[in-house]
């Protein structure tokens, strides 16, 4: 569903702010597939994510998703193959926005646009149905605008509209970050949810190494733009975060660097 071959990223090059970002990054993921990426500060986790989606080019490589090189597609027609949710609550929904507009947007992505806007009756049913699954009562406030929620309400919204159409490849970002533990255990029990419902790959970015761990069947470990660790199936599931440290630092040479992920163990 996703084959990643030798990806390449610099910044500022020639300067002396330069940084590689991504060292000849090589990853295939299957369908279905459900991998958690971890990484120090400055790994490439983020800069991998953002290729993905088209937020920046490659200097060398390719992406392709489900037999298609999207390599060079810009940010914008690459999303019909893209559902993603991001670190910033606020960045996946539109605030001044009712619940039922921002999903109508979501649902129609992709479609050719008219001057029919009106939500009609099913549609506003379809909505109230699927918020159901969110278990926070927002299937009885589809007239409220998306800016008054709670960060944990808009996160899950944001999740749920990602998956609305079900995505070739859904990209979370660090999407539990900015929320508080038991909120983010919410949204991450909504992450398994939908990605197992609805048969979907996902590449989730976290800082939280025991989340990498205990969701998704395969994890890879990056380190100054490289895939260093790459595990799955039964060995992944005995996994420790003891472990993960002190295999990253047998492999880089290096003690972790991220203080998150560390108070997070």
């Amino acid at each position: 569903m996703l084959e990643i071959k030798n990806l390449y990223k610099t910044f500022n090059a020639g300067t002396v702010n330069e940084k590689k970002a991504l060292n000849g990054v090589n990853l295939t993921l299957e369908d279905g597939d459900f991998v958690t990426v971890i990484g120090g500060n400055g790994a490439g986790k983020s800069t991998l994510l953002n290729m993905v989606a088209g937020v920046y080019t490659p200097d060398e490589g390719s992406i392709v998703i489900d037999g298609i090189d999207i390599t060079h597609l810009p940010e914008h027609k690459r999303a019909k193959y893209l559902g993603r949710v991001f670190q910033d609550p606020s960045m996946g929904t539109a605030s001044d926005m009712w619940i039922e507009e921002n999903m109508a947007l979501s649902a129609r992505r992709g479609k050719k646009r008219g001057l029919r806007w009106a939500i009609s009756r099913k549609e506003r049913e379809e909505y109230r149905e699927k918020l159901t699954q969110l278990g926070l009562g927002l299937e009885n406030r589809l007239t409220t605008k998306v800016g008054l929620l709670s960060g944990g309400q808009r996160q899950a919204l944001t999740l749920l509209m990602a998956t609305q159409k079900t995505p070739k490849l859904l990209l979370l970002d660090e999407h539990t970050a900015a929320l508080d533990p038991k909120t983010a255990a919410t949204v991450l029990e909504l992450s398994d949810k939908f990605i197992a419902e609805g048969k979907l790959t996902a590449l989730m970015v976290t800082h939280n190494m025991n989340d990498a761990i205990v969701h998704g069947n395969r994890l890879i470990m990056m380190n100054d733009g490289q895939i260093i660790l790459d595990i799955k199936g039964e060995e992944k599931k005995n996994l420790t975060v003891e472990y993960l440290l002190e295999t990253f630092s047998k492999i880089s040479g290096t003690q972790f660097a991220n203080d998150r992920a560390l108070l997070s163990k």
